[in-house]
């Protein structure tokens, strides 16, 4: 009995260790095509390929890269999960050169299949990014509203602008000051000029000083800036100039207080309360400060024209002052004040293109809502299937043309 429990395992030991060191014979992936990546700059080579039939035993896919179809091939990547497609962007990639790929999958044991060589190819450079057509034809549209509108302005310069109450009082305002007896205080909070709030702040200062000028009032304005104030400055006093009173100027009335923020609230309201002006402007850049500065110029009675495109200093603005720009209300001052046919055709092909924009986002919202409907209830009717793969193919080009402008 023992003899021939010997003999069996003598004679087995052999044949277990022959099928453990038998490699898994494994078939490569399939269809491996390679191009040049579209819409790039080159250096870049798209892959894609089928995946092994035997994918449920391989353990990774490696890619390799050639310069002749004979070798040396070199691996530039490797995967653990089952995948179809891979972009090759290597900074060594070179523009109108020959390459060769290879995908190798890799079982137990290390056994591997390597699939056909797919080449050459070449990766360049394309002159046009089609994805961004969209970006193009929003630009060529809003290019002839913008010279269409300009030409419209030169021929009325009392084209349509929807009313702004804050800039209309602008009048009313300094004339109030003037009866008062009272200055007139303009402030740009504590923005630069870099700032796009400060420089449209600008253009309402010289409509301002040009009135002031006009009714011989006194306008103060204190700066956080010395920039900005030299800037005030030169405004201020061309507007005097253009009213034919030069000589009511005063250099000294437009100063530098301090850089410091609160600093500068302090100043500003010492000034309000010692010239107790009759009007205060509170235009440009504005954060904390601005509740404070308002408060203020309510308690020594001045009325007040407020605007800032800081939404968090807004609902302060509008509480505590008289009038207010909102958001871009600001911005269109130039525009609005002073009738500029650039200007104004600027203004309203701005106007046209946004509600082209909401127009476009409108309908989007309606054709997606649609293919959703359709696709809940299509079942198996062939029109409505139809019409689910219309409203969905269209869906899907109105966000792309949307997310690309």
């Amino acid at each position: 009995m023992v003899l021939v429990y010997l003999t069996a395992l003598l004679f087995a030991q052999p044949v277990s260790d022959a099928n453990a060191a038998t490699p898994v014979v494994l078939r490569p992936v399939e269809n491996l095509r390679t191009q040049d990546t579209p819409n790039d700059a080159g250096q870049s080579i798209d892959l894609s390929w089928k995946l092994s039939p035997d994918s449920a035993r391989v353990k990774r896919y490696e890619v390799y890269r050639a310069q002749s179809a004979k070798g040396p091939f070199e691996k530039i990547v490797e995967f653990l999960v089952p995948t179809t497609a891979y972009t090759d962007a290597d900074t060594l990639l070179r523009n109108k050169k020959d390459y060769y790929y290879r995908v190798d999958v890799v079982g137990e044991l290390e056994s591997r299949a390597s699939s056909e060589i797919a080449g050459p190819v070449q990766a360049k450079p394309e002159w046009f990014n089609t994805n961004r057509i969209p970006v193009l034809v929003f630009a060529v549209v809003y290019g002839l509203l913008l010279i269409l509108y300009i030409e419209f302005a030169k021929r009325d310069r009392e084209m349509f602008v929807r009313r702004i109450a804050g800039l209309d009082a602008i009048d009313e305002a300094v004339g109030r000051s003037t009866e008062m007896g009272k200055p007139i205080l303009f402030s740009f909070g504590i923005g630069y000029l870099t700032d796009v709030a400060t420089l449209a702040a600008l253009s309402i200062l010289r409509r301002v000083a040009r009135r002031a000028a006009e009714y011989e009032t006194r306008i103060l304005v204190p700066n956080y800036d010395p920039i900005v104030m030299t800037a005030a400055q030169e405004t201020v006093k061309q507007a005097f100039s253009e009213a034919g009173r030069p000589d009511l100027y005063q250099e000294g009335d437009i100063t530098f207080l301090t850089a410091d923020q609160f600093g500068y609230a302090a100043g500003v309201n010492g000034i309000m309360l010692r010239e107790k002006p009759g009007t205060v402007f509170l235009q440009g850049v504005f954060y904390a400060e601005a509740l404070i500065l308002a408060e203020t110029a309510h308690s020594v009675g001045a009325i007040q024209i407020a605007g800032t495109n800081m939404a968090t200093q807004l609902p302060f603005f509008i509480a505590a002052c008289d009038y207010t720009l909102i958001g871009e209300e600001l911005f269109a001052a130039s525009a609005y004040l002073d009738r500029d046919p650039q200007l104004l055709g600027s203004l309203k092909s701005e106007d046209i293109a946004k509600l082209i924009t909401v127009g476009l986002i409108v309908v989007v919202s309606v054709v997606g809502t649609i293919g959703a409907v359709l696709t809940s209830i299509s079942g198996e009717s062939g029109i409505l299937r139809s019409l689910t793969e219309f409203f969905n193919s269209g869906f899907e080009r109105l966000v792309s043309f949307l997310t690309t402008s």
